[in-house]
């Protein structure tokens, strides 16, 4: 009797041995990208939301950013940031107006001494200037909630929102705070005092800025309110912010700066 000789392997079973062996050898390298976007931890996550809406003019808008240039420049804040359980916090910058009006200026950017502290400071002072029309507090609260847990897990959320006026565009200024304090961030705010209020905010009756942002906007554990009176004191404000926002001590609600 002729004894077959054994069947070679089919070009099929053959590929399939090949494919399998391939996506085996592959599969770290497939796995490399995810370990890379793991989320870096840092004490603070903090979102700088700077109002450009047109009660703020040009002069008033360029004193904004030059207090947050001082700010990081400021070795004071990078020393808070250093003495920090981490030793580093992340933050962005993005500008807001009109309730479909917010721009990233400056993207999320890991702060841990000095040199990464001017960095930034030199980014802000770069970012361009543009002026829009109206006022929405809950659009910038909105966009600045799905800015964080993007690269970053800070072990607090923060939103820093500086403006000079209430909320007159978008959503319900109630139902964008109450979402994103049921997300665990905390909204503080920097209210700048105009000291010559226009005749229409006099005969609208308007509440007191500060009182509304305190009432209005800020909200979380620990979350404060700094008053500027007048964007002149805009620098001394949003310094004295910044450190009290990456520090873990808690400090009055209500805090004042005078130019």
């Amino acid at each position: 009797m002729r004894m077959s000789s054994p069947r070679s392997p089919s070009p099929q079973f053959s590929l399939s041995r090949r494919t399998l062996l391939g996506a085996t050898l592959a599969a770290p390298a497939l796995l490399r990208p995810l370990k890379a976007l793991a989320q870096e931890p840092v004490d603070v996550e903090l979102v700088l939301a700077v109002d450009v809406s047109r009660s703020v003019d040009a002069i008033e808008q360029a004193l904004q950013f030059a207090g947050y240039v001082a700010a990081f420049r400021d070795p004071r804040l990078a020393e808070g940031i250093t003495g920090g359980p981490l030793g580093s916090i992340a933050v962005c910058l993005f500008t807001w107006s009109d309730w479909d009006v917010q721009n990233l200026r400056v993207p999320w950017t890991r702060i841990d001494g000095a040199a990464s502290a001017a960095g930034f400071a030199a980014a802000v002072d770069a970012a361009p200037r543009d002026t829009y029309l109206y006022t929405s507090i809950s659009g910038a609260i909105d966009f600045a909630s799905r800015l964080f847990g993007q690269r970053y897990e800070g072990t607090r959320q923060v939103v820093d929102i500086s403006g000079d006026g209430v909320n007159n565009s978008g959503r319900p200024l109630a139902d964008s705070r109450s979402a994103a304090l049921e997300r665990g961030i905390v909204l503080n705010g920097l209210a700048v005092l105009d000291r010559d209020p226009s005749p229409a905010a006099t005969l609208a009756g308007l509440p007191p800025l500060d009182e509304y942002y305190q009432e209005e906007v800020i909200g979380g554990p620990g979350a404060f309110l700094m008053v500027a009176e007048g964007f002149t004191a805009f620098e001394i404000a949003v310094r004295r912010k910044i450190i009290r926002e990456i520090a873990t001590a808690p400090g009055p609600l209500v805090e004042r700066a005078f130019a």
